[in-house]
């Protein structure tokens, strides 16, 4: 990941490979701010190229130029933010540094420095445009053999002597630590099956764990069988790779190790082939990305070591395959649940939930204050809220309450659907305690009320990112594959949790 640095300069003199200052689009129409304060040094051919581009700073639009030496920059880029709205300029802000990183890449500039603009309050202004940046420099290129030069450096541009105000400087190191976390969870997302199988995610929790001063227990086959995780089992009977249990762990000192925790829950499917209700190939490519929740909650972590809450907070996920063959689980099978709830199999591509079925009721057995799972769980979510927003459900309440608004501080697109009560008749089922399907229609809905029949009484969220979880092509400080979504709503939801 690139370094991040902090330089107190007038703009004309950022030094850098490129400059990039993010504009709305009201400073580009009254020719003030940055683009006034730089046409001046640039003798008057950055109003002329505005005007000649009919560049009107739309979201994510950009206007490059060279600067012929009168810049500290050997280029220039204005990247629009769109209209300047209360409540998304943040938000703004991140996704223009995220585009002007990704074209400082493409542009092979190594250095790259992105104006802080004024009016947002510097210090949140500094932490969203560090992040946009780091993560927009992201690149997934472990397999290719000619690789493209990354950018090294980003320095974000603030006025003389700004750089010394009141928390920059732990903003900035925030912004750091929730992109590395972000990228690390990007990565594993990105890692081919072959690569990211249940036993090296939980090696990579492991030595994620190690690296940051967390606990992390691994537990195998015997140890999920005396859990009496029936469902866990049933899913991972038809793959070759064995499955595990994974717990990494936050624990303060003294008596804030004996509050209650706070505890987020990942799926992590390392690859879902459907089981014997076989995927078509199409749908299976993208399969490698259906642990992403478990990527999001154990790289979360990573923030929480830096944070160090005055409450425990455990991560915890189930990792296993879905995959066909002799000893796999078949429709019309009935598990036992670790909850003693039996469960009739009417679909095995609806394998995610009974995994976490079984994790949950385990993670609920911790007592905790608040817990929360995040799964690539539905299409029904996709359909229902297209590619780039998650839904949150659960009953209302301080964790649900918590979750959307996290989501809205950090800029993940959250929004959230009721937990429909009339649709819980779609799980009966005339064999077991319930069915792991329903009907087609509320599918997001149904999925979240079979989870919520192992969280016993803890008050509960439930994050589907099915859309949000990978992407296919680029956008704002978003790479092609996975996004780390929402490991920047759980990082801001411990930094909120009062508990």
């Amino acid at each position: 990941m690139a370094a991040l640095e902090i330089r107190g300069t007038a703009l004309h003199l950022a030094e850098a490979d490129l400059l990039a200052v993010p504009v709305f689009g009201d400073e580009v129409r009254a020719r003030r701010g940055a683009v006034a304060a730089l046409d001046g040094p640039l003798g008057g051919h950055l109003r002329r190229a505005v005007a000649a581009e009919s560049f009107a700073a739309r979201a994510e639009s950009t206007l490059l130029l060279h600067t012929l030496g009168r810049l500290g920059a050997a280029r220039l880029l204005l990247v629009g933010m769109g209209p300047r709205r209360d409540g998304g300029a943040l938000e703004a802000l991140r996704a223009a540094a995220g585009v002007a990183a990704r074209a400082a890449g493409k542009a092979g500039a190594r250095t790259l420095a992105v104006a802080v603009p004024d009016g947002l309050g510097l210090a949140a202004a500094v932490r969203a445009t560090g992040e946009g940046a780091l993560l927009g420099a992201y690149r997934f290129d472990r397999y290719l053999t000619k690789r493209k030069p990354r950018v090294e450096r980003v320095r974000l541009v603030v006025p003389r002597g700004a750089e010394r105000g009141p928390g920059l400087r732990e903003e900035a190191r925030l912004a750091e630590v929730v992109a590395a976390a972000t990228c690390w969870a990007r990565d594993l997302v990105n890692e081919p099956p072959a690569a990211c199988t249940p036993s090296a995610l939980a090696r990579a929790a492991g030595a994620l764990a190690r690296e940051s001063g967390l606990r992390c227990q691994v537990r195998g086959p015997r140890q999920i069988a005396a859990l009496g995780m029936g469902m866990f089992q049933g899913v991972t009977r038809g793959s070759a790779e064995e499955p595990r249990l994974v717990k990494v762990s936050w624990v303060p000192k003294g008596a804030g190790a004996r509050r209650r925790p706070v505890v987020l829950v990942g799926k992590a499917i390392t690859f879902d082939s459907g089981g014997l209700s076989l995927k078509p190939t199409e749908s299976m490519v993208a399969m490698n990305t259906d642990m992403a929740g478990a990527a999001a909650v154990v790289g979360a972590m990573r923030v929480v070591a830096f944070l160090r809450p005055p409450f425990p907070v455990h991560a915890v996920f189930g990792a296993c395959e879905n995959m066909p063959g002799g000893r796999a689980y078949k429709p019309s099978d009935v598990l036992r649940a670790a909850n003693g709830k039996t469960v009739q199999v009417t679909n095995t591509d609806a394998e995610g939930r009974l995994v976490l079925g079984d994790v949950l009721s385990w993670a609920a057995r911790m007592r905790p204050a608040a817990l929360v799972d995040v799964a690539t769980l539905t299409g029904a979510c996709v359909v229902a809220l297209g590619q780039t927003t998650a839904a949150a459900m659960g009953a209302d309440g301080p964790v649900v309450d918590g979750i959307v608004e996290a989501a809205r501080r950090s800029g993940e697109d959250v929004w959230r659907l009721p937990l429909t009560a009339s649709l819980r008749e779609q799980l009966e089922s005339p064999v077991a305690d319930l069915k792991n399907t329903g009907e087609r229609w509320g599918g997001a809905i149904t999925a979240a009320l079979f989870l919520r029949e192992f969280t016993g009484d803890a008050p509960w969220a439930h994050l589907d990112i099915a859309g949000p979880s990978h992407t296919a092509k680029e956008r704002g400080y978003w790479a092609k594959g996975g996004t780390g979504v929402p490991l920047r709503t759980l990082v801001e939801f411990v930094r909120g949790w009062k508990g």
